[in-house]
């Protein structure tokens, strides 16, 4: 509050009174906030418990957190399995119960063989014993959460037809329906072909690319794909604007959700470039930064 002394002519004086007249002080706009994006665990809380396991999904769930990104896989008898590397030497002890098995490729292994791994010691001694999930018991656990899922499609070409196998499974598990697919679900990958395949079977379900395609290039993809999802290290906010810019297949505007960011000042730093979601091990971390 300022004072501004009255200098008016008699009669107004006479009217306001012989004091002084209080009046607001100007103040400068506030700049204006970003709206917090949207928090996904990559993974599962990753940071907190072995990646792509049910512990992780769980970990996000006591976070409060309710998108998941998980990464899909094929054993050599069909069954969709939850694991990033396409072997699986660095996240279980397949070298030490199948010696003989090297490259410990997944898709050489049955889904009973990979379900006698352990797929969590190697990230702390409290995870020993945990398993490699199915798709179908990730899904039966993120229903049981009331979780959303961001599924991405690892390594398409070594899985020819996966996509229908994926659609097949997420029918069977009930993530199909109306709520599912138009709040709860997402499917990505890096291959543009395994992308577009998706749409062609189930144009109703949201996809994304990952990638940075080249801004020329963004109508194109446009054309398949409702979102964008880029390396942190790989854009900057006229990027995400020029994303944003474009509708999709579905008549809405291209989303942008970017990774991996784990630190708070990134994920200030992401959330100022206007993304709509970051993708995170650390998912309490970058929901408290950004909020």
């Amino acid at each position: 509050m300022f004072v501004r002394t009255a200098t008016a002519s008699t009669t107004a004086a006479a009217l306001l009174g012989a004091g002084a007249l209080l009046l607001p002080a100007e103040r400068p706009e506030a700049p204006e906030r970003q709206t917090a994006p949207g928090v996904v665990a990559h993974r599962g809380a990753s940071g907190y418990a072995p990646e792509n396991t049910l512990a992780a999904v769980d970990a996000a769930d006591a976070l409060g957190i309710d998108w998941v990104e998980n990464d899909v896989h094929r054993t050599r008898d069909g069954v969709l399995v939850v694991l990033h590397d396409t072997d699986l030497k660095r996240t279980t002890d397949a070298e030490q119960v199948f010696p003989d098995r090297a490259p410990w490729a997944v898709k050489d292994f049955t889904a009973a063989e990979l379900a006698k791994l352990d797929a969590g010691s190697w990230f702390g001694a409290q995870f020993t014993g945990a398993r490699i999930p199915t798709l179908t018991q990730f899904l039966n656990r993120l229903e049981r959460n009331r979780q959303k899922l961001l599924l991405e499609i690892k390594s398409p070409a070594t899985y020819p037809g996966i996509e229908r196998d994926i659609i097949r499974v997420l029918g069977r598990s009930g993530w199909l329906d109306r709520s599912h697919v138009r709040n709860r679900l997402v499917i990505q990958s890096f291959g543009a072909d395994s992308v577009k395949q998706v749409h062609t079977l189930r144009p109703d379900i949201t996809t994304g690319f990952l990638g940075t395609p080249a801004v020329a290039d963004l109508p194109s993809y446009a054309a398949f794909t409702d979102q964008i999802n880029p390396s942190y290290a790989t854009i900057g906010a006229d990027y995400v604007a020029a994303v944003q810019r474009l509708k999709g297949p579905h008549g809405k505007r291209l989303r942008v959700n970017t990774w991996t960011v784990n630190k708070a000042a990134d994920a200030v730093k992401a959330r100022d470039f206007g993304v709509d979601g970051i993708i995170t091990n650390f998912p309490d971390v970058v929901r408290d930064a950004t909020s």
